[in-house]
């Protein structure tokens, strides 16, 4: 699957990586290595990033299909139990 952030996204990521280099790491870099370097971390490390949501989202799914059985369940044969006085 190919890794890509939208136009909006891609663009807030380039300013923060930017601000991020200069700020906190005192190095003055052009655009075109900031695009290079974003371009790398979106497809070296997106991948797993998104491998990650994907289980979560399984995790969650199986959680609550464990749970459909008490949501939805209903009682069999009931009808003897709601009063003791029939026979």
């Amino acid at each position: 699957m190919s890794m890509e952030l939208d136009k909006d996204a891609h663009k807030a990521a380039l300013d923060s990586l930017e601000k991020y280099l200069r700020d906190e790491l005192e190095l003055d870099v052009g655009n075109l290595e900031i695009a290079g370097l974003l371009t790398f971390f979106v497809q070296e490390i997106g991948p797993s990033l998104y491998n990650k949501g994907v289980r979560a989202a399984q995790e969650q799914m199986q959680a609550r299909v464990a749970d459909i059985d008490m949501e939805v369940y209903a009682d069999e044969f009931g009808y003897w139990k709601k009063s003791p006085r029939r026979r």
